[in-house]
């Protein structure tokens, strides 16, 4: 699944990680996350896509974006829309699909293998694009869920389809554990906000 020798990417969207991950019980360890690909792949770059709530002082995904920033992750944000939804309730839409999908074109020259931990059908065009310049493409999501949390333009698209579940014990905690936390290695994304609600997959 992965090579030593290859030359890799990561893509996070960081909403659709920590929903994947909620969904199957799982809490996610950034710190840990970039070791198992270090460890494993020739990694070039890591990236983690983020729509930050612009109605607020401060948001609660602060502490987990500055971490991200400065320990080994490319951060790449914009502000997230505020809306109300039929019943009233006050939602927040931050898809990154198209940030995520320039970003695998740009690096499409310099990498062998790009993996995604995103389950997202809007980039299935953007990984058919970089696949016939010769990048292999691995997406991580979950089936396992209900709803399944990958569509399924894109588990067919992909050379390579992970359950999240599968390798999870790499880089993830239960979230039924109770570990004691240090300030500096935030380990999952704090804010149960719903940032990807116009996302289809």
């Amino acid at each position: 699944m992965f090579e030593k020798s290859d030359r890799t990417a990561v893509f996070i969207d960081g909403s659709s990680l920590y929903y994947t991950s909620k969904s199957v019980g799982f809490e996610v360890d950034y710190r840990r996350l970039l070791k198992y690909f270090r460890t494993n792949t020739n990694l070039l770059r890591a990236y983690y896509y983020a729509a930050i709530p612009e109605t607020e002082e401060y948001s609660p995904l602060k502490p987990l974006t500055d971490w991200l920033a400065y320990n080994g992750y490319r951060l790449v944000s914009k502000a997230a829309r505020e809306f109300t939804d039929h019943s009233g309730r006050r939602r927040l839409k931050g898809n990154m699909d198209v940030e995520l999908a320039v970003d695998l074109m740009e690096l499409a020259e310099h990498i062998d293998h790009a993996v995604i931990f995103s389950g997202d059908s809007d980039l299935r065009r953007a990984v058919e694009a970089i696949q016939r310049r010769g990048v292999r493409v691995t997406a991580v999501s979950s089936l396992r869920a209900s709803p399944a949390l990958i569509g399924d333009d894109l588990r067919r698209q992909v050379d390579h389809f992970v359950e999240l579940g599968e390798i999870a014990a790499e880089f993830t905690r239960r979230q039924s554990d109770a570990p004691s936390r240090s300030r500096s290695t935030p380990i999952r994304h704090p804010a149960d906000v719903d940032l990807d609600g116009d996302d289809d997959i």
